[in-house]
């Protein structure tokens, strides 16, 4: 993960190799959790993606990736925006009310490209919930004071 710093290395690490072991070991909580809180931004993306293929069919543990999603979803670093987005994206074609649910308190902390792929596949309804949501949260002002 450190070593192939680049995300097609560690897309494929994630998604093919590591979230295996993973499984037949036991340790997707025990690993993910700590490579969450890595200093490299690689490896907290391999502890976003290593569910991804099990999420994807509908199952993994999605409170484990929300999780660890939500403390990342204010970095800067577009490799991890995008990896939270995908995940999200990827989990909403079976599970939408888990993406709506994950989203609606984070609003204003999802950036861009994580709100776009995350609501890319939910139903037209949950698209307009969401964005309406999110619309009202940006624009309202801070309340001082509280």
């Amino acid at each position: 993960m450190r070593t192939g710093a680049c995300w097609a290395h560690v897309d494929f690490l994630a998604t093919a190799v590591i979230d295996r072991l993973l499984e037949r070991s036991g340790g997707v909580a025990t690993y993910a959790r700590t490579w969450a809180g890595d200093e490299s931004f690689w490896v907290r993306r391999v502890a976003l993606l290593c569910q991804l293929r099990p999420l994807r069919q509908g199952a993994g543990d999605f409170a484990l990736f929300a999780r660890i999603a939500a403390p990342m979803l204010p970095e800067k670093e577009f490799f991890i925006r995008k990896a939270i987005g995908w995940v999200l994206r990827e989990v909403s074609k079976k599970r939408p009310a888990l993406v709506r649910d994950f989203l609606l308190p984070h609003a204003t902390t999802a950036s861009g490209v994580t709100w776009r792929e995350a609501t890319k596949y939910l139903p037209a309804a949950m698209q307009r919930e969401l964005g309406s949501i999110r619309r009202a949260t940006k624009r309202s002002p801070p309340v001082v004071g509280e």
